[in-house]
């Protein structure tokens, strides 16, 4: 909304249009479009809570981005599609991962490429989980993943067949086959002797702390470990060494699902503070006032133009704090944000620790 200026992208025309439809004032029809400008950051969630007032309409204020979640599904349940959506989500159907575009074809062939020379193992306690843009476009995370594990002498393994893990699709209102790629996940996991999954991606692990619970109920009995708190668990128990000098000056971009929707900011600015020779000027917008890069819950697919612009702003606060380097932890925002760097260079947070670990052959 801060780009578009309309105020029907607002939360509170979010929840306003349902209570209309619910008095036969609007149809889904008619908003369903609407629904497209929200990157289910949370951050209204948090700065607009309403806790003083009383009633459905102002409780509901602080799960908007369950709603919605449940408004696209009604969309597509009442064969309202968005085109890029739609299309987005059929092909990842067709290939079980999701379209992404790079230098790796996408599909199950080439889903595991990104460990080539790894000798990584199938299965085990430990699996690590590969996102699609990690898988086919930005490898060099993963591949700074899985070294950095290595030297930390934590022991893991991919999956038998890794399909997309449906979180997109459940974001863009195609539920049924969100819970289809799911049951896919769980299966394999239990199939291999799964107990522990590692993600790296913030996406991944909304998915699979929030919606995979409410898929499967006490079934569910995973643990879902966030690569940035082990990681910081491992350096901090000097498990993993970091020797190498990094001669950058850095500010962190927060990934909004981990720092305003799971309150996780504190661990990758250890990890940063961590690293030898490395000049850390941080920002005062951290939780709900941090910026967003405008790459979550679908927007770059149907309004390419507004993610570009969010993102550019984003980067035009960065290089104003006289840094040369952006660190994120959330792959998916790197891509926006690369694409607006301008002097700047985007790194993953986990690129930048596998250089200070002497694993210059990680990426």
């Amino acid at each position: 909304m801060q780009v578009t200026r309309n105020e029907v992208h607002t939360p509170t025309a979010f929840h306003a249009n349902v209570v209309a439809m619910e008095k036969g004032l609007l149809s889904i029809e008619d908003v369903a479009r609407d629904y497209v400008h929200c990157t289910q950051c949370g951050a209204c969630e948090l700065r607009c809570p309403n806790t003083l007032y009383t009633g459905d309409f102002y409780r509901f204020r602080t799960r908007t981005v369950q709603l919605v979640k449940a408004v696209r599904a009604l969309a597509v349940d009442s064969g309202i599609h968005q085109p890029g959506w739609q299309r987005w989500v059929e092909e990842t159907d067709r290939q079980k991962s999701e379209p992404v575009l790079g230098d790796v074809p996408v599909s199950q062939e080439h889903v595991r490429d990104w460990a080539a020379g790894l000798d990584l193992p199938v299965g085990g306690e430990t699996i690590l989980f590969c996102d699609c843009e990690g898988a086919f476009h930005r490898t060099s995370v993963p591949r700074a993943a899985a070294r950095i594990l290595q030297a930390a002498g934590v022991e893991f393994g991919l999956m038998r067949e890794q399909w997309c893990c449906g979180g997109p699709a459940a974001e863009m209102g195609y539920s049924e086959r969100a819970r289809e790629f799911a049951r896919h996940n769980v299966d394999d996991w239990r199939a291999v002797g799964a107990k522990r999954i590692i993600v790296f991606d913030p996406h991944d692990y909304i998915t699979f702390t929030e919606d995979y619970p409410s898929y499967f109920g006490d079934e569910y009995d995973f643990e879902i470990v966030l690569f940035v708190e082990l990681l910081a668990e491992l350096i901090r128990d000097g498990r993993l060494a970091l020797t190498r000098p990094v001669e950058r000056a850095v500010t962190y971009h927060d990934a909004c699902r981990l720092n305003k929707r799971k309150g996780i900011h504190a661990a990758p600015r250890e990890v940063l503070r961590a690293i030898p020779g490395l000049t850390f000027k941080d920002v005062d917008h951290v939780t709900q006032w941090s910026y967003c890069s405008g790459a979550g819950g679908g927007l770059p697919i149907e309004r390419p133009d507004l993610t570009a612009e969010i993102s550019r702003r984003r980067v035009e606060r960065a290089a104003a704090l006289d840094v040369d380097t952006l660190v994120s932890a959330c792959v998916w925002s790197e891509r926006p944000l690369t694409e607006q760097r301008g002097a700047l260079e985007v790194m993953d947070l986990l690129e930048i620790v596998a250089l200070a670990a002497g694993l210059e052959d990680a990426t």
